[in-house]
């Protein structure tokens, strides 16, 4: 299974470029599922009316089948907050009795701000493990949102780790002890068990953003602004080792044009779209004059070479390089393209490295050679972060 995230600067034409790229793909003969979690459902204007009956595409999924021999599923976070709210209520039904408190009914709950990113974080697993599907296009929110909500796994999962850490459950036969000495209730074992079976989750999602066949593709219209957004893109996502497969750049001008000044923005996109391709592939996507609307013109967008990938981009891995018998270091080499050093920051603490670029921030835990370590420096240099670690001689084994 192929999953392509796709994601880009607000206005860019992501869902569009989503929506021709999954048709494009359907051209081929591949079985193509197109995720979407936008509000107001914009792909309805781009795909047109349904032509089946919706259908479960996986466990908890239904999908609808649309024009071209895609299939379209909708995330409905509303729906999937109600239900995860209620199910909590009722296995924690006990201490809400006994605290007094009364149960929300499925009617009276809307759902609060982050329930858009948990939903979509879910269908997501849901589709990578769809039967009878070759390739997964997400359409993902603009591009900061999104890299909030691929980094959120690894974040809740270290939240639960270390605010209810499992090993705590194996005192559940003193709680009842332990509550009447303290004069408190202790933790209920419903809360461990729900805890335990978000951390399922979430490591289930990791693993699908985390795995060799997912990709993330950029899409932007080429100028300045772009250029910035997705340089700081770039970074957040190799923080999170989502490396960018491809630039997609969409609605370009006609390079000659006897107008000066449509021929002044055709120079400006082309100089910017020139600078991606000098380390990214890029995918053109001309400007249609419209905005594109109808089955047509997706039909004419889907028609572009390069849309389709034919297998997922190869990822380079956080190595650690062993430099002992030459510098007496062991080197952490961090991918981090178009970075400047006056935004990087690194904080060791404890088995854990806090590395912060621009706006963008991810702990991680460090591997079990580096923790015997003491951090010796760090030099940023062709698009890396090398971090240097020196053994600690209490730590270290020792060699006759």
């Amino acid at each position: 299974m192929h999953t392509l995230l796709i994601t880009g600067p607000g206005g860019a034409g992501r869902t569009t470029v989503a929506a021709a790229t999954a048709l494009a793909a359907a051209r081929q003969g591949r079985r193509v599922l197109l995720l979407s979690g936008d509000v107001g459902d914009p792909l309805a204007a781009l795909t047109g009316e349904p032509v089946g009956e919706p259908a479960e595409a996986a466990p908890g999924l239904t999908a609808v089948p649309v024009a071209g021999g895609i299939r379209v599923a909708r995330v409905d976070s509303g729906e999937e907050f109600r239900e995860e709210l209620v199910a909590l209520q009722e296995r924690g039904s006990a201490l809400l009795g006994m605290l007094g408190a009364r149960p929300l009914g499925a009617e009276e709950l809307t759902e609060l701000p982050g329930a858009e990113q948990f939903a979509l974080l879910r269908a997501l697993r849901r589709a990578a493990a769809a039967p009878g599907c070759d390739l997964v296009v997400v359409d993902l929110p603009p591009l900061h949102q999104a890299l909030a909500t691929l980094a959120l796994p690894a974040q809740l999962r270290r939240y639960l780790a270390r605010l209810l850490p499992a090993e705590r459950q194996a005192a559940r036969a003193l709680r009842p002890v332990l509550a009447q000495l303290a004069g408190v209730p202790m933790p209920a074992q419903w809360l461990y068990e729900a805890a335990a079976r978000w951390d399922e989750e979430l490591a289930a999602v990791q693993e699908v953003m985390e795995a060799a066949t997912t990709e993330v593709r950029l899409v932007a219209e080429p100028g300045p602004a772009a250029a910035d957004a997705i340089r700081a893109g770039r970074l957040g996502l190799a923080l999170q080792q989502l490396p960018v497969a491809a630039v997609v750049a969409n609605r370009l001008l006609p390079e000659h044009s006897a107008d000066p000044w449509l021929a002044g923005l055709a120079a400006q996109q082309e100089k910017c779209a020139s600078a991606w391709a000098g380390d990214l592939p890029v995918v053109r996507l001309g400007h249609l004059g419209r905005d594109p609307r109808g089955p047509q013109d997706l039909e004419l967008l889907a028609a572009a070479g390069g849309l389709v990938p034919e297998r997922p981009a190869p990822r380079r891995a956080w190595a650690v390089e062993d430099r002992l018998a030459e510098d007496g270091v062991l080197v952490w080499a961090v991918p981090l393209p178009g970075a400047h050093k006056r935004e990087l920051d690194l904080i060791r603490r404890g088995d854990e490295l806090l590395l912060t670029v621009g706006p963008y921030r991810r702990i991680v835990p460090l591997p079990a050679a580096l923790r015997r370590c003491t951090v010796s420096g760090a030099a940023l240099a062709d698009g890396g972060l090398r971090i240097r670690f020196t053994p600690d001689p209490g730590l270290w084994p020792r060699t006759p």
